[in-house]
């Protein structure tokens, strides 16, 4: 939207100019309000709507009709929760909301900071209302859908007044079969509109459409394409659902766009009517090389294929179609062939999506002079993502330096971030000592635990990175640099910049693109990625390693307070226990805390698991408090299991802890 570039304060008065011309004189405001948002205010006023009136349903539905609308949705929620918990944990804090609404408009879900749920109540921006057009007005949820494109909906662009306070941004959510499903938005106060919002909705709605399709169609093949190489594995790539004998049974919406083609003329084809090459040579070429890619033509242009989901075995591929040519096999840097594949962006998707969401943010940042910041907890993997960021980019062949400024004595940090000057210092080398920073000289710097660096280094570093060139301890002279910055913390920057124990100024200038990575405890992909430690630990064994059903599900019970450095310590562990000739891992070969039960992290201070256990259950007044005895009696039932509790609910892990803990 052309509008969204504006400072607020010009937005704004633009905008009062626009509704005097509209809603006043019955004039179109040509040129002061985006096209869009004036055909949804020439909608409302044709349904009879009027911009200082109330809505024509001023009641959300009560608490069992929202269930049954949630049940219903149910498909919808249950890929759409660790999206919304991903997005909300990159805005928290702001004064904002996640909110995933159905096809109709009705909300059946929101995540916020409390401060602004609070005043969004207040205007019925709250689970069981219905936000479409015709009873709300221009709004991004609403709009959005009538529109079925991405919108950004600014104070008082929202056709009723009483909405002017809200900015919302908004992208509709389409199936598997290419139908409107629902609206993902992000809605907030006008003062703090943050222009990348709308492009994080969209992106965050595309994977959801992703997660979606690959979900219902887990047992199919899935044929994911692209224009661009580099897209294959994000949300932004196609997907096609083909059977074993090569017909097309659903097209993503973005794959239709891809290729130029509508939905209806896509599915029910042969593949090769499709794309225009044979399914069969596809996948036994794919084979070869599970990591890459094929280069197609399709309707004269290049299309980049690779495939995933269920395919079938050699024999019955080799018999789909008879041998037809099909363009040459490009191999990723990573591709099997190498002894130790190199770790990159796509070798870190393990299937979790709110992980997933951290890599396509990060990969959109790739070759770009942008700063990035991984937060995390400890243990999270924020390293292991930096160097994979670092291999997956044009840098990749230059030095990766790392420098954790936590570990280091403040009487050292200086010299190793700076570097030195022989004789710089007592005990210093005499022919000086180059810096991290002089280091990573056309690779890429990563700082581990940023928060920890001291204030005096701060302003040192920051002068760096305006100028781009340091000054070794002890010299005069300034030698240019040129780096991509990386930096990592399991601190909350922005509370620490309010103690005034880090530069306001320096956080700016780090938090580029900031990304989230979630807990081990609250990942959905931990089998997955159990199989794969596990496969790259006892790469050196002759016999496969595998693990007992009892052996996963203490793995997947556990909280995993130390995160992947501890379940990669506790695997390495139970491999060594194995003599030669054993190949499967048991109870027997695992720590004893594994099966003690461990209290959640803590949602409020001092509440674990033996308070949410002895807290009595009281006669319900409130969804939340049906919500949490419904949690409860799940946790009671399953002993204690966190895990097995919460998919019972159907619920995310750390879902069932927020339930548990907000009473």
């Amino acid at each position: 939207m052309g509008q969204v570039n504006l400072l607020p304060e010009i937005h704004g008065e633009r905008i009062q100019q626009a509704r005097a011309l509209f809603f006043e004189q019955g004039e179109l405001p040509d040129g002061l309000v985006d096209p869009l948002i004036l055909r949804s205010w020439e909608r409302c006023r044709q349904f009879g709507l009027a911009d200082s009136g109330a809505c024509l349903d001023g009641n959300a539905m009560d608490r069992m009709a929202l269930k049954t609308e949630q049940q219903r949705n149910q498909y919808l929620l249950q890929q759409g929760r660790p999206i919304m918990e991903h997005v909300f944990e990159q805005i928290r804090d702001s004064g904002s909301m996640v909110i995933l609404a159905d096809a109709s408009g009705l909300l059946l879900e929101t995540v916020g900071d409390p401060d602004f749920v609070g005043r969004a109540d207040r205007v019925l921006l709250s689970a069981g209302a219905s936000w479409d057009e015709i009873q709300r007005g221009t709004n991004a949820i609403g709009t959005a859908l009538a529109e079925e494109h991405a919108v950004a909906v600014l104070g008082s662009e929202h056709f009723m007044r009483s909405n002017g306070f809200l900015t919302c941004c908004a992208s509709p959510v389409f199936g598997p079969d290419g139908r409107l499903v629902g609206v993902l938005d992000i809605s907030g106060d006008y003062r703090s509109f943050q222009r990348h919002t709308l492009g994080l909705v969209r992106m965050s709605s595309a994977l959801l459409e992703k997660r979606l399709f690959e979900t219902v169609h887990a047992r199919d093949i899935l044929v994911c394409f692209h224009s661009r190489p580099d897209f294959l594995g994000s949300p932004n790539e196609g997907l096609a659902a083909v059977s074993p004998d090569g017909q097309v049974l659903a097209m993503s919406r973005l794959g239709t766009q891809l290729l130029g083609i509508r939905q209806v003329d896509a599915v029910r084809r042969d593949f090769s009517m499709v794309f225009e090459s044979n399914l069969a040579t596809l996948i036994d070429r794919l084979r070869l090389n599970p990591q890459g890619h094929l280069a197609l033509n399709v309707n004269g242009k290049p299309i980049y294929v690779s495939l995933r989901g269920h395919l079938p075995p050699p024999a019955i591929s080799s018999r789909i179609y008879d041998e037809e040519p099909v363009t040459r096999v490009v191999r990723k840097p990573e591709a099997a062939a190498q002894p130790n594949p190199a770790l990159t962006l796509d070798t870190l998707n393990t299937g979790d999506a709110r992980l997933q969401l951290a890599i396509d943010r990060a990969r959109r940042m790739l070759g770009r002079d942008i700063p990035i910041l991984i937060q995390g907890e400890s243990g999270a993997g924020k390293e292991m993502f930096a160097k994979a960021f670092h291999n997956s980019g044009p840098r990749s062949a230059m030095p990766f330096v790392a420098l954790n400024c936590a570990s280091i004595p403040e009487t050292l940090i200086e010299s190793e971030l700076f570097g030195y000057q022989g004789g710089a210092f007592t005990g210093a080398r005499k022919e000086g000592a180059p810096g991290k920073i002089q280091q990573a000289h056309g690779g890429t710097l990563f700082l581990d635990e940023i928060g920890d660096m001291p204030l005096n280094l701060q302003a040192r570093l920051l002068r760096v990175l305006q100028e781009r060139c340091v000054t070794p301890l002890g010299s005069t002279r300034a030698i240019q640099v040129d780096i991509s910055l990386v930096c990592a913390t399991h601190r909350k920057l922005r509370e620490e910049v309010a103690r005034g124990t880090f530069r306001e100024d320096l956080y700016y200038r780090l938090n580029g693109m900031s990304v989230t990575l979630p807990a081990l405890r609250e990942r959905t992909d931990i089998r997955t990625m159990v199989h794969k430690l596990a496969a790259a630990e006892s790469a050196t064994r002759e016999l496969k390693v595998r693990f007992s059903e009892a052996a996963l599900s203490a793995i997947e019970s556990y909280a995993w307070p130390g995160n992947i450095r501890q379940m990669f310590n506790v695997i390495r562990v139970a491999i060594a226990l194995l003599d030669d000739h054993e190949t499967l891992i048991t109870e027997s070969h695992l720590p004893e805390e594994l099966f003690e039960l461990a209290p959640p992290p803590p949602v409020v201070a001092g509440q674990g698991f033996d308070k949410w256990a002895a807290a009595p259950l009281e006669p319900a007044n409130s969804l939340d408090e049906i919500s949490r005895q419904a949690a409860l009696r799940a946790l009671e039932a399953a002993g204690g299991n966190i895990s097995s509790a919460a998919r019972k609910l159907g619920i995310s892990r750390n879902t069932l802890y927020r339930k548990l803990g907000r009473m």
